[in-house]
């Protein structure tokens, strides 16, 4: 894979809409947290009707059940980024802080992908393979 304009973009590498797993504020936390173990994940993004991300982060529903739902345990103002974003740039920030994933969105804010740790190491084995068969 080349990198477009000589660099390589969450948009490269990011897991998108069509193999997410999410949810809305208004799933009970019972149905997020079977949700969670059925698939095998840590957290999912929220998002509306119109794929809007609202909020993200979902770990709380371990704490808390009692028949709340999930958009009263979400996080509020998720760090997002774009699909354009440098995947340099987001491979640091995911490295160097507690995020182990972040939700990647259009222009009008509408949820398009995701980008996690396992998408950063992924890439960076995939782009050495590709540097040392060109050598």
């Amino acid at each position: 894979m080349q990198p477009r304009g000589g660099v390589y973009t969450v948009g490269d590498f990011m897991t998108g809409k069509e193999d997410l797993h999410v949810v809305k504020p208004t799933t009970t936390v019972d149905e997020a947290l079977e949700a969670l173990v059925e698939h095998r994940i840590t957290g999912f993004p929220v998002i509306d009707d119109d794929w809007k991300l609202t909020f993200n982060e979902v770990q709380k529903l371990l704490n808390k059940t009692n028949g709340q739902v999930v958009g009263d345990l979400m996080t509020p103002a998720p760090l997002v980024v774009r699909e354009t974003t440098n995947l340099k740039d987001v491979a640091r920030l995911l490295l160097e802080t507690k995020y182990r994933r972040l939700s990647v969105v259009d222009v009008e804010g509408k949820l398009v992908g995701i980008i996690t740790r396992g998408n950063v190491v992924r890439a960076a084995l995939q782009i050495k393979c590709e540097i040392e068969g060109k050598a």
